[in-house]
């Protein structure tokens, strides 16, 4: 990523905008109340949203687990975010002091980190990474894929080709949630931001994306309301608060997925002691491990201490950094700027080699690729038929009619030219399943069970 600041152009943010507790759609700022800020009104909409409640059969890195002590998407999304407020209030102590934060406390900080970890893998399909892979295969391969691909514009074309989790996530909470309204659940714009880590679309020339064309507007709307510049058609400048949401999420899973691999015994306690103890770095700890009766006790001791160490040497990062931050000029993930960056580095390592690469993964995710094309390739081409039906062309056929019948019932022919927006509905309703409710509905669908 490269968000470097133009050299004939201020571009450095303020915090009293970066705060503004604007809401998506809304034409006026609402107000800070003592007992409960807009920030905090955000994280309870996302708590009981049934997009949130889903998470609980997503998978985090094991694959329709039955084991109960694993995490899933909702553990891990819980965990994040209770992680992210702990980073927001100490960097708000921090921005509070010195800044002019038009009336925002530390809490508020807090709380708006809290809320975007919160919902940041809320637009996760069925499987998580690998689900977004088998879309993206399916829109590259599939016959049925090449006719709609006409229609669209290239940049429509590349939101699924390069389809993102993120940006379904972005979609959910603007659009799909609360879908009665313009601007869905109309969060507040610093929470929007705060959970954008790729300001741009699949077309602004980053890495990955956090919106599609389809919800372009609403991001250009959240990025003025926060005072981010705009650096290109398709680019703007990233929500310093970002940066913490994203340290919250490795934090997490660096440090959690690598715990769970010990409960499954893909990790050897040896391994993870001595990569955990590398992390903390202070005397006495690995003095007090004799004194925990289990290997599991000693295992949550380490990882409570690796947590707290990392949230304490992030904030410090954030605080030191903070004038490239404000200024939209730091590139790098703020947990590469930290001591503990190496005993990570080498977490991370260990963690591809044996768990993300293990064989019962693997297994399932090669299954997912079958599951998800075979879902797409049942039901894109009924929604066809019975656009065209909508639109006054030729009636469905009996079988298109059936399997459309499961789809919720959405105004296809209107446009009926728009096959873009017809496969994201689509894909709004196939990310939407859980892991055992994509996989029962597939067998069901091919005769498999009843």
């Amino acid at each position: 990523m490269n968000f470097k600041a133009q050299p004939l152009r201020n571009l450095r943010m303020e915090w009293k905008k970066l705060l503004a507790p604007h809401r998506l759609g809304c034409a006026e700022a609402v107000a800070f109340l003592p007992q409960r800020s807009p920030f905090h009104q955000d994280f309870d909409r996302i708590v009981f949203s049934g997009s949130f409640r889903r998470l609980q059969d997503k998978t985090q890195v094991f694959p329709l687990s039955r084991t109960d002590s694993v995490r899933t998407r909702l553990t891990h999304s819980i965990e994040t975010s209770s992680i992210g407020r702990s980073l927001g209030r100490l960097a708000g102590s921090f921005v509070c002091e010195k800044f002019d934060t038009g009336g925002a406390q530390p809490s508020d900080v807090g709380a708006i980190v809290a809320a975007a970890a919160l919902a940041h893998d809320i637009g996760n399909p069925p499987l998580g990474h690998p689900g977004e892979e088998a879309i993206r295969h399916w829109f590259t391969h599939s016959p049925t894929a090449a006719a709609l691909r006409r229609g669209m514009s290239a940049a429509e074309a590349a939101d699924i080709e390069r389809y993102e989790g993120n940006a379904q996530g972005f979609r959910v909470l603007t659009r799909l949630e609360m879908d009665n309204r313009y601007g869905g659940m109309q969060l507040t714009a610093p929470t929007l931001a705060a959970l954008v880590k790729y300001p741009a679309s699949s077309s602004g020339g980053l890495k990955k994306f956090n919106f599609f064309q389809a919800e372009r507007d609403f991001f250009a709307e959240v990025a003025e309301r926060c005072g981010m510049e705009q650096l290109s058609a398709e680019c703007w400048q990233r929500h310093p608060l970002s940066f913490l949401l994203e340290a919250a999420d490795d934090i997490a899973y660096l440090i959690v997925d690598f715990e769970d691999a010990h409960r499954l015994g893909l990790v050897p306690f040896a391994d993870l002691e001595r990569c955990f103890l590398a992390v903390i770095a202070e005397a006495g700890v690995a003095d007090r491990l004799p004194k925990i009766p289990s290997p599991q006790l000693r295992a949550e001791f380490l990882r409570a201490k690796a947590i707290g160490a990392l949230i304490d040497q992030v904030s410090r990062a954030f605080a030191e950094r903070h004038d490239a931050l404000i200024a939209g000029e730091l590139d790098t993930p703020l947990l590469e700027l930290i001591p503990a960056a190496e005993a990570l580095r080498e977490i991370r390592n260990i963690s591809v080699e044996r768990i993300y690469n293990h064989r019962r993964i693997a297994e399932i995710v090669a299954a997912g690729f079958e599951l998800v094309s075979g879902l797409l390739d049942i039901f894109v081409p009924c929604m066809e038929e019975i656009a065209v039906e909508q639109a006054g062309g030729p009636p469905a056929s009996a079988r298109s009619r059936r399997f459309g019948a499961l789809l919720p019932q959405w105004d296809l022919g209107s446009p009926a030219g728009d096959g873009y927006r017809r496969l994201l509905r689509v894909l709004d309703y196939l990310t939407a399943m859980t892991d055992d409710g994509a996989f029962s509905l597939y067998q069901k669908l091919k005769g498999i069970s009843l």
